[in-house]
């Protein structure tokens, strides 16, 4: 596989930035450049407006049918090329190749999910108070859409939006990542090979506050996805309500694990330590504070310890990682902050907290326990391959901590009580809770968070509604 540069895609051409800039791509495993992607100026985000303006009376005029067929052909050409992009992805990435490749499989079955509900957008009919009046409403798509994604999941993040925004009819412009652009990039190709009409899904790189500051405001955009961090989204969210724009924001979370004493043990711990270094913990879903029975602590973190140890760090190019670098390099002196504060504070550190050589952004998987809950790390989002481990003795504790936080977004529990499980569902101020299994972000489940972490929904039957307006009509015969 050769990585190619990556180019703009506006109204259905693959163009280079107008002024001729571009940016590097960087290889995160060899700290070398790779390629390059185009940054889009003012000119290039106004034929992107342009082009998203003029196709979308098309697009939404395009009967259900024919947009759910287009799409599933674009699902099937994913499908068909989910070797090539997935080496692409670990190449600008860093995740492991089988984790890429998952990627792009689970992004074929996004597109197929909503093409599905593109054909169940309806309205109702509402009994009226007398007769002769019929009432009822129509679900129309509400307009061209500016989507903001990031680097960690560069399939994943980029297909929920495009999915659900070409299924209600909408017209879109993807502000995709500049780390990690060939990936998405393929992506849209797929569509575009499909025979989507051009115009009705354009893709732009460029400086991110620039697009956002520029496309947000704009009056052809109606409606606003983001996902990212907490800060950015508060002030993308802000700027989108002073222009009455529609906004779905995924942000940060600080996911919680409770595991109580009558949970299997065992299986907690090789569920979650796959999951807590999947994509080296750069996952907004990523469990980060355990929060473990006392009766069952030292054996929790004996075994966790163990198998954060056993974890093949590596480039994702070779079969044998199990996770492969940071995909920035501001994450290690970040990560280093986060985790000599705990040790200060009095936190125990039972494996890693080091970075691996000098050549390629690796960092050890490492595990932090009895963490004071001052501890910066406990307060922030470390997105990076570091768990924390604290005692708990009641389930009330585990609550509290558990909801201590501004942040709502993933959350996880092991039990086997009946009642401490409805406890749980009734209880933890969370937008999605796993217990006993990872069961999150299929594409026919909801996947958004509540608080500081965000508000709508990316999965589900919920969630093409954000791309929707409900319009009333009544009418006498």
């Amino acid at each position: 596989m050769t990585y190619p540069d990556t180019l703009l895609f506006i109204a259905g051409e693959w163009l280079p930035a107008q002024d001729g800039r571009s940016l590097p791509v960087i290889d995160p495993a060899t700290e070398e450049e790779i390629g390059r992607v185009a940054h889009a100026g003012a000119a290039d985000l106004d034929a992107a407006l342009a082009a998203a303006r003029a196709a979308f009376p098309i697009w939404a005029a395009t009967g259900a049918f024919d947009r759910y067929k287009l799409m599933r052909k674009a699902a099937e050409l994913l499908r068909g090329r989910a070797d090539l992009i997935a080496a692409m992805m670990t190449a600008e990435q860093g995740k492991p190749l089988a984790q890429s490749k998952m990627e792009v499989l689970a992004g074929a079955d996004t597109i197929d999910w909503f093409a599905e509900e593109a054909r169940r957008t309806y309205g109702q009919v509402i009994p009226p108070r007398q007769g002769g009046i019929t009432q009822i409403t129509i679900k129309q798509p509400v307009g061209p859409v500016a989507a903001f994604t990031p680097w960690n999941f560069p399939i994943n993040q980029v297909v929920r939006k495009l999915a659900a925004a070409l299924a209600s009819g909408c017209s879109i412009i993807v502000k995709g990542p500049e780390e990690t652009p060939a990936s998405p990039a393929e992506l849209i190709r797929c569509f575009a090979d499909a025979g989507l009409p051009a115009g009705v899904a354009n893709l732009v790189y460029g400086d991110p506050a620039e697009v956002s500051s520029y496309l947000i405001p704009h009056p052809v955009i109606r409606k606003v996805s983001f996902t990212g961090s907490t800060p950015v989204g508060k002030q993308l969210s802000a700027l989108a309500g002073a222009h009455m724009k529609r906004a779905t924001m995924e942000l940060g979370g600080h996911a919680p694990v409770l595991v109580f004493d009558d949970a299997d043990v065992d299986s907690a711990i090789a569920l979650m330590a796959t999951h807590k270094f999947r994509n080296a913990g750069q996952v907004c879903v990523s469990p980060t504070r355990f929060l473990v029975q006392q009766g069952i602590a030292d054996r929790f973190i004996e075994g966790f310890t163990e198998a954060a140890r056993a974890i093949k760090v590596g480039p994702g190019i070779d079969p044998q990682s199990e996770m492969g670098p940071l995909a920035n390099e501001r994450r290690i002196p970040a990560l280093q902050r986060l985790i000599e504060d705990a040790v200060v504070r009095g936190a125990q550190l039972t494996t890693g907290g080091q970075r691996i050589g000098n050549r390629g952004w690796f960092f050890e998987p490492t595990v932090l326990t009895d963490v004071p809950a001052e501890a910066a790390i406990m307060n922030e989002e470390p997105f990076g391959p570091v768990a924390i481990i604290n005692r708990f003795a009641s389930t009330d504790d585990a609550l509290a901590e558990a909801n201590r936080l501004p942040f709502g977004l993933a959350s996880y529990a092991f039990t086997r009580s009946a009642a401490t499980a409805h406890r749980l569902e009734q209880e933890i101020r969370a937008g999605m809770l796993s217990m006993n299994h990872l069961g999150l972000a299929l594409p026919e489940t909801p996947f958004g968070g509540l608080g500081d972490s965000g508000m709508g929904t990316e999965g589900g039957s919920e969630a093409i509604e954000a791309y929707l307006e409900t319009r009333f009509v009544t009418r006498m015969d």
